[in-house]
């Protein structure tokens, strides 16, 4: 299949009705989204959940996609956990305290925090036997075998582990990286590699900066007759009227069983600072709301936590005019993409400050350790 016959067709597959990650989803997604960058006929005309997910404790317990696993319904992610602001002390405690109390799912990255992340998520994990509690996540960026290997390897010392549950391409973001990921020699090769060797189980991508890249990526995986577990991307209730991943993407995911990975419920807090008329846990309910595996969302301090499984707690699913009512808030501060920054700025591109990180095959070019905040 050409690739523009692909990305149309998953355009046009959005209006079929999909199952959700967490049982039958209903209500069709648009059968067309407009022009580029444009807006979707009917922001709520998402698919949704109608089975929250298994409840144990505190926590919703939620399909990893097709490969039979379960994962926590909220993720913990890794970005927040290593900040300035956060002790290695404060990290270790509310990583134990999220998993005693039932998150299982654990978000990092190479890069974040100069690998602080890594560190004190392995650290904690380390102690207790918490490491064999938990379905650990990281990404890399490298785009060359050479790179992703290497910063592979690197992550599995930092988190002390000798295997990763889920890897993922980190930051899809450029029209060329699919290609770059899956050339001779490239990222790619690394993966399926290190998953030979038993360092890794399963392989993902992530990214955020527009749905139609993560078409490509996965337009050019079909090609090659490969198929992802997972594909992390920005879900949120001003995502639906601008550059859509849950219009374009989500049932795509769904449909072919590939487990949704929503991130950027807040936008790093940005999207809170838009004054829509919007309580923070609608902002988690709206993303549990849609059939995804797990939304991860930054914990680093005690009120995050607390009102992550508050979320949990109090959430329900809501039908399509529920859905409809919360869109109408948020549209007259999404038109624009003006809060969701990682779409519209280079504000949130790490490997784009940072070209290094991808291992660029250019002689002289050496990567260097990661430094960004």
């Amino acid at each position: 299949m050409e690739r523009r016959s692909f990305l149309q067709g998953a355009a046009l597959g959005a209006g079929l009705t999909v199952s959700g990650a967490a049982g039958a989803a209903t209500g069709p997604a648009p059968s067309r989204t407009g022009l580029p960058g444009g807006r979707p006929d009917d922001p709520a005309d998402l698919p949704f959940v109608t089975d929250p997910g298994e409840r144990r404790g505190e926590m919703l317990y939620r399909p990893f996609g097709r490969t039979g696993e379960t994962i926590s319904a909220i993720g913990m992610g890794g970005f927040h956990l290593g900040k300035n602001a956060v002790t290695d002390a404060e990290a270790t405690r509310l990583i134990h305290e999220g998993v005693d109390r039932g998150i299982t799912f654990m978000d990092n990255c190479w890069d974040y925090n100069q690998g602080r992340s890594e560190q004190r998520m392995g650290e904690a994990l380390s102690q207790g036997g918490y490491r064999d509690k938990v379905f650990l996540m990281s990404k890399m960026d490298g785009r060359t075998r050479e790179e992703a290997t290497r910063q592979i390897d690197e992550s599995l010392k930092r988190l002390r582990t000798d295997r990763i549950d889920l890897v993922q391409h980190h930051e899809i973001l450029r029209y060329d990286d699919p290609d770059r990921v899956f050339a001779e020699g490239g990222a790619m090769e690394a993966f399926v590699a290190a998953k030979q060797a038993g360092k890794l189980r399963h392989i993902g991508f992530t990214g955020h900066k527009d749905p139609r890249i993560h078409l490509q990526m996965l337009e050019v995986a079909a090609e090659r007759g490969f198929r992802f577990d997972a594909v992390q991307m920005p879900l949120n209730v001003m995502d639906a009227h601008f550059r859509s991943f849950g219009h374009l993407v989500l049932p795509y995911l769904v449909q072919n069983g590939i487990a949704p990975l929503a991130m950027k419920t807040f936008g790093d807090g940005v999207i809170l600072k838009s004054d829509a008329p919007i309580k923070p846990i609608e902002y988690l309910h709206f993303s549990l709301n849609l059939p995804v595996a797990v939304v991860i969302t930054g914990i680093q301090n005690q009120r995050d936590l607390d009102q992550a499984f508050e979320a949990v707690k109090t959430f329900r699913p809501m039908d399509k005019a529920s859905v409809a009512e919360l869109l109408g808030r948020s549209r007259p501060y999404a038109l624009e993409g003006k809060y969701e920054l990682f779409k519209t700025s280079a504000t949130f591109d790490g490997t784009a400050k940072n070209a290094a990180w991808l291992g660029e095959d250019v002689p002289g070019v050496k990567t260097l350790a990661p430094t960004m905040e």
